[in-house]
């Protein structure tokens, strides 16, 4: 009966943090017992580069999407709707579009946390590449629902390069244009290699679902911990390892257990419990929080010039593309773009994501 209630005899294991705050994190980051530590992220670490989130109220994208005429919300990122209507998808990817923006001060903190040779593994929901732009190496960058750093026919399984994409989305200022494959008798679709609902998980987020189990340390950043099975990796951890949340709300109370979180969310984590040993709450914006603890770690002003360095690294390469680019016209069926990435076979997913 007390195992099926998930209730044990077996005393509480002691706590491997001197202190369960943010500051007790910091300082058990600093020391030589964490040497692996295993970021996830959602939409929340990339709002003050002026990408919306998805739920917040109001400024939320699902929010802000009636102008598409959907039967619903989330049906823009729907496999069903897109195969049927994709004009709404590839008219909101222009507001989306990853090249219009640049890392935040919590993508350089992760980045960071690598050049400390402290990061284990990052998982992000988030498909601006974003990660990658700040140089996050792609070993150590799980991107969880894909990116646009690719794309796909939907007929033939060609690939694309994002810089291709960009091109033809871009194409007309006024109408939305939705990318077709150049393949010679073939008119498929192009789409980002990013997953909807419906779709399958890359391989490589089944491949390293288990660095849970062996981290020291795991860092939640800007996400509701809603979709799943994203959400449920929280779960994986050791009973012991230190887990902080970084959110502007506190939205993943709940029980621990893997199969309540699979089908009803929540991060499982024990901030309000007397015997809580392990999970800390940090109340604020993701880079707020990302600078605090750069700060308690002795990192501050090193992250403060990386972002500055980089922004200033960035704003000059765009400034630079801009002055060489030159309008094109729009490529034929036998035009043989050098935008287009090699011929490769589509991604062979693992895991199954739920529908919303």
């Amino acid at each position: 009966m007390k195992k099926s209630m998930n209730i044990s005899d077996e005393p509480k294991p002691e706590s491997v943090l001197d202190e369960v705050s943010f500051e007790g994190i910091a300082r058990y980051i600093k020391s030589d017992k964490c040497k692996n530590i295993v970021t996830m992220a959602g939409a929340g670490i990339s709002t003050s580069a002026g990408i919306p989130d998805f739920r917040s109220p109001g400024s939320g994208l699902y929010n802000n999407l009636q102008k598409y005429n959907l039967p619903h919300p989330q049906a823009i990122f729907d496999i069903g709707f897109f195969h049927e209507n994709p004009e709404p998808f590839f008219t909101l990817c222009k507001d989306l579009f990853p090249e219009s923006y640049k890392p935040t001060p919590c993508h350089y903190f992760i980045k960071l946390l690598e050049k400390k040779k402290k990061l284990m593994r990052h998982f992000t929901q988030n498909i601006d590449t974003l990660e990658r732009v700040a140089g996050l190496s792609n070993d150590k960058n799980v991107e969880a629902h894909g990116s646009f750093n690719t794309g796909h026919c939907l007929e033939c399984g060609d690939e694309y390069s994002l810089e291709w994409m960009k091109e033809q989305i871009f194409s007309k200022s006024t109408e939305t244009v939705v990318p077709k494959c150049i393949k010679e008798d073939c008119d498929g679709v192009v789409k980002p290699d990013i997953v909807f609902f419906g779709e399958s998980l890359p391989q490589k987020f089944a491949q390293n679902v288990s660095d849970l189990g062996s981290c020291d340390c795991l860092i939640v950043m800007g996400t509701s911990l809603v979709v799943q099975p994203f959400a449920s990796l929280t779960s994986r951890t050791k009973e012991t390892t230190p887990r902080l949340y970084i959110n502007l709300e506190n939205t993943s109370a709940g029980s621990s257990d893997l199969m309540s979180m699979m089908f009803f969310g929540g991060g499982g984590f024990d901030f309000d419990k007397e015997d809580n040993i392990r999970d800390v709450f940090w109340q604020g914006t993701c880079d707020d929080g990302c600078y605090a603890l750069a700060d308690l770690l002795g990192w501050g002003e090193e992250l403060r010039q990386m972002v500055k360095e980089e922004h200033e690294r960035l704003d000059k390469e765009k400034s630079a593309s801009s002055k060489k680019k030159t309008p094109k016209s729009g490529q034929d069926k036998n035009d043989k773009s050098s935008n287009k990435s090699p011929d490769k076979s589509p991604d062979k997913y693992a895991n199954k994501s739920p529908k919303m």
